[in-house]
């Protein structure tokens, strides 16, 4: 399943996969619209009844497929060129990370999809077309679809216009993001942390002798792992696997992803348990929901370097990492374990709390220095993060964030007004929070 699952996830993210099937599906139209034709409308004389719809002469079949053809093959190298225009101007203004986005999105896979379909539709339908002495074949049905088809293909090309030009817009890429990475939480972490504070399971990189470790076969990023898989292992031969390495992890190729207790495996039982993990060569947001909160990351870089020096987007970035990380505060993400018959079965270590609060809000202080519009929206973002979280440990995080903004305040904001303000807010926040949190 783990397999299948990441193959899918490589051709959703293909461009060539959602065109190459509608290419099929117009074919096979083609061909069948045909078959009527030479089945159901020459042989019953019913081009008669209608004439000016079904009427058209070889010659002008011909002309007619071949104009559409042409023009939706130089429209399709038109779709094309604007796609990679697109690409190179997120990745620029952006951050590379959301190239992936781009080549996900499956109005921009149809619309190129439709146009090569189209052009393949007329190609097929042409070849049909016979004006001899001993045969007379005009499938007059298909040449009335493939004009059809051409105006439709106008439509599509417009909307494909207003499509790419919003699709390039920060705030569409982020929300994109956004929901993609909140999508991923609820799969990743479905389990409410409650009134108990975060667990705290050990993962050292070796646990000692008696432990078999579970070797990595390529170097790369771990994308995903089969949990259900893993606990299926332990169980059928009565161990308990540890993991050392989470989704996002770079790992490389002959250290551990994980250990196995007390016991000696065959060859083929580890190769097989090897199976569940997925290593790539880039990071994906499906079982990963660190990368969301790192893509929103890199554009708000972008948006803060000398170069580009855009506040409005660094503000826009903190915003939706807030609304990611409060999703986060209530849900229990420390390494938990899985247990079969109330026996520990298989450990799993994942980031803390602490590490995306980290990623979230790290790099946009270290750069937002003298920034004062960034510094108040990341105490913003820090004072409403602090009233949703779910334990004591998370308003510990939060306020030592709080403290370190004060201190960017402090060294960096030149005018004393603007300094005194933030200080003043930022220490309002730490009186107002627990003794034990502040």
């Amino acid at each position: 399943m783990l397999k299948l699952r990441i193959l899918w996830e490589e051709l959703h993210s293909s461009f060539w996969f959602i065109p190459g099937l509608i290419v099929l599906v117009a074919v096979s139209l083609a061909l069948g619209l045909v078959q009527i034709d030479d089945a159901l409308l020459q042989r019953n004389g019913l081009y008669g009844r209608w004439p000016r719809l079904l009427g058209s002469g070889p010659g002008g079949a011909r002309d007619l497929l071949g104009t559409v053809a042409n023009s939706m093959i130089a429209v399709a190298g038109v779709v094309f060129s604007i796609t990679i225009v697109a690409l190179a101007l997120a990745s620029n203004q952006y951050t590379s990370r959301v190239l992936r986005n781009f080549m996900r999105d499956r109005i921009n896979q149809s619309v190129l999809g439709v146009f090569v379909g189209i052009y393949a539709y007329c190609l097929v339908v042409l070849r049909t077309i016979r004006d001899t002495e001993e045969v007379l074949f005009v499938p007059s049905v298909a040449v009335l679809v493939g004009l059809l088809l051409a105006f439709a293909g106008i439509a599509i090309f417009i909307y494909f216009i207003h499509h790419i030009s919003l699709a390039i817009q920060a705030a569409n890429i982020l929300a994109e993001i956004t929901e993609e990475t909140l999508f991923a939480i609820d799969l990743q972490y479905p389990e409410d942390l409650g009134e108990q504070d975060d667990a705290s399971v050990s993962s050292s990189a070796d646990p000692g002798a008696g432990w078999q470790p579970l070797l990595a076969h390529s170097n790369g990023y771990l994308q995903s792992f089969d949990t259900r898989a893993l606990l299926g292992f332990a169980q059928r031969h009565d161990t308990v696997i540890r993991a050392v390495r989470t989704v996002g992890d770079f790992v490389v190729k002959d250290t551990p992803l994980a250990y196995l207790r007390s016991a000696d495996f065959e060859q083929r039982e580890i190769e097989g348990l090897r199976d569940c993990y997925a290593v790539g060569r880039q990071r994906t947001v499906e079982q990963d929901a660190g990368f969301g909160i790192r893509q929103i990351v890199d554009v708000a870089m972008k948006a803060l370097s000398p170069g580009i020096n855009d506040t409005t987007t660094a503000q826009m970035c903190i915003n939706h990492l807030t609304a990611i990380l409060h999703k986060l505060a209530g849900r229990r993400i420390e390494c938990q374990y899985q247990a079969d018959d109330n026996r520990v079965r298989l450990f799993t270590c994942g980031p803390s709390y602490a590490h995306f609060v980290d990623v979230a809000f790290n790099q946009i202080r270290q750069n937002a220095a003298a920034n004062v519009a960034v510094l108040h929206n990341l105490l913003w973002a820090l004072e409403l993060l602090f009233d949703a979280a779910a334990s004591d440990a998370r308003q510990q995080v939060l306020a030592a964030h709080v403290a370190l903004v004060a201190d960017v305040c402090r060294r960096s904001v030149a005018a004393d007004v603007e300094r005194r303000q933030l200080l003043e807010r930022a220490h309002g926040l730490l009186e107002k929070m627990p003794a034990s949190a502040a």
